[in-house]
């Protein structure tokens, strides 16, 4: 029998469950059945459903007419109002459109998350090369031009990490080993953008720009296009310019929106 206020029987707190089950989904497992949401969230399958029946009831998850799992719109409601996703991204918009319809090619708005980035805005031309990354997605810190610049002025210890655990052959066709990583870093806290090549799964280069909100980098901003004439001219100085239209905007509105009140949390 489980004291009140306790653990569950499997020693994992039930918020942690929950989580896990949510996180089991992703771009290629968008409807699970039972069975899976058990097997890829690694929760007993009875545990799993009395989960998964809870999660429907208040909208989390959804369930399909032939059983299977789909998450629920209550997590778009609930995560549209995260300030680092859906208020960047409403800040960040009308200059992304600005920069996509110069570019005609891929506009990526990322975030770091820990040790990864998580892709906020994406603005795609039907013509641009393909990429792998969808809003909601990870990227990698290391790989990416935006990762590569959140990365950068991120906290040294999760700098450290990333540069310890680099391998060659990830990411940027230039970044063989560790050093070369720690080197790129520096390079892109000099210039205060990153620019890089990829040749899988196929030859694309990016330029990105960190965003600020008057005090610290909050966001990378990209242009991510085919590798093949990639005019680093045009791009470059169009991407920096956009996010630091969109810094000065976050900073305005922070401004607007004057210090926290007494007795309040910032």
């Amino acid at each position: 029998m489980r004291r009140r206020g306790g653990r569950p029987p499997q020693g994992q707190p039930v918020v942690e469950r929950a989580f896990a089950l949510l996180r089991s989904f992703d771009s290629g497992r968008r409807a699970q059945t039972l069975g899976e949401l058990a097997r890829r969230s690694g929760i007993p399958r009875s545990s799993a459903l009395r989960l998964a029946r809870t999660l429907v009831g208040v909208g989390a998850l959804e369930r399909l007419d032939d059983g299977r799992f789909v998450v629920g719109l209550r997590l778009l409601e609930t995560a549209s109002l995260a300030p680092r996703g859906h208020g960047l991204r409403a800040v960040a918009m009308p200059f992304m459109e600005d920069l996509f319809h110069v570019t005609r090619q891929h506009v990526l708005l990322a975030v770091r998350e820990q040790a990864e980035a998580l892709l906020v805005e994406r603005l795609s031309a039907l013509d641009a090369g393909p990429v792998r990354y969808r809003v909601g997605g990870r990227l990698p810190l290391a790989s990416t031009g935006v990762g590569l610049v959140l990365l950068a002025f991120a906290p040294p210890a999760v700098q450290d990490r990333a540069v310890a655990a680099h391998r060659p052959g990830e990411g940027d066709d230039r970044l063989h080993a560790p050093s070369d990583l720690r080197r790129a870093l520096a390079e892109v806290r000099r210039g205060d953008y990153a620019h890089g090549h990829q040749s899988h799964p196929g030859p694309m280069s990016t330029v990105a720009a960190p965003v600020r909100d008057g005090r610290a980098v909050v966001a990378a901003l990209s242009v991510v296009a085919p590798s093949s004439g990639f005019p680093d001219a045009g791009y470059g100085p169009a991407v920096r310019a956009t996010a630091r239209a969109i810094s000065r905007r976050l900073a305005e509105e922070a401004g607007r929106a004057g210090p926290p009140a007494e007795g309040r949390l910032p």
